[in-house]
């Protein structure tokens, strides 16, 4: 099956290409540059719009709409993500420590997916094409059974979320909105201490320099960036394009 192609902005280029595989990008954790699963890649003007089922890619747009969309589909793939953890045989057999936060992060990231939906749905109005539809998810390099397999995966998607939502805040131009982004990385900042904790041997991972600066602050990347550099986990099925989004 071909992969999905998410094509951002050509002008941009990825630090260290687009050539990361699935296994390396694990293996960064936390990340320099954190992402969400998606393969992208750079394209000419002839390409920017590729058929899907006798339609156009969809677009995530510019402005507040096009970061509320950014926002959605990482918030889509950390729901489903744990709604597969959920079903699978490692959280039916985790100490009861691990169970308690699997499934409050599960509720919390099903709770900000919903959000987000509202919040696109009535931001756009009358204009339904605006919002991103709900986007298929292949996870089978994920194995559910095994603990590492999936505290590492969620390891990463937290810390991801954290970047995405540090590095997108200062695009939103709307107060209300900017409020939300706050609260919301918020809880994803408590979601990755806690996945760190229970997984990682280091006392201090919860807050490691690999996502803590030297001034205490959060690593916080740019959509391009945060699309870019993960881009052939192949977590994320469905075609769509960031070509409207601030690099």
């Amino acid at each position: 099956m071909k992969k999905p192609m998410i094509k951002v902005q050509q002008e941009y280029t990825a630090p260290n290409g687009n050539n990361s595989s699935r296994r390396k990008f694990l293996k960064m954790g936390s990340l320099a540059v954190v992402g969400s699963g998606f393969l992208l890649s750079c394209s000419s003007d002839d390409d920017l719009m590729d058929p899907v089922d006798g339609g156009d890619v969809f677009d995530l747009g510019s402005g507040d709409l096009g970061i509320l969309n950014y926002a959605y589909a990482l918030e889509q793939l950390e729901a489903a993500f744990y709604t597969n953890v959920m079903d699978g045989s490692y959280w039916m057999n985790a100490s009861a420590e691990e169970k308690l936060i699997l499934e409050d992060l599960y509720k919390h990231e099903v709770i900000h997916r919903d959000f987000f939906k509202a919040a696109i749905t009535q931001a756009a109005g009358a204009d339904t094409s605006k919002v991103l539809p709900e986007l298929e998810f292949d996870f089978s390099s994920v194995n559910f059974s095994d603990r590492s397999s999936v505290l590492g995966t969620a390891r990463v998607l937290e810390d991801t979320g954290v970047a995405a939502y540090n590095g997108a805040g200062s695009l939103l131009t709307t107060p209300d909105y900017l409020v939300i982004a706050g609260k919301i990385v918020s809880v994803e900042a408590r979601h990755a201490a806690a996945i760190r904790s229970i997984f990682m041997d280091d006392p201090k991972a919860f807050a490691g320099d690999d996502v803590v600066d030297e001034n205490g602050l959060d690593v916080a990347r740019s959509p391009s960036q945060i699309l870019t550099a993960v881009g052939d986990t192949g977590f994320v099925k469905t075609q769509f394009t960031a070509n409207q989004l601030p690099g």
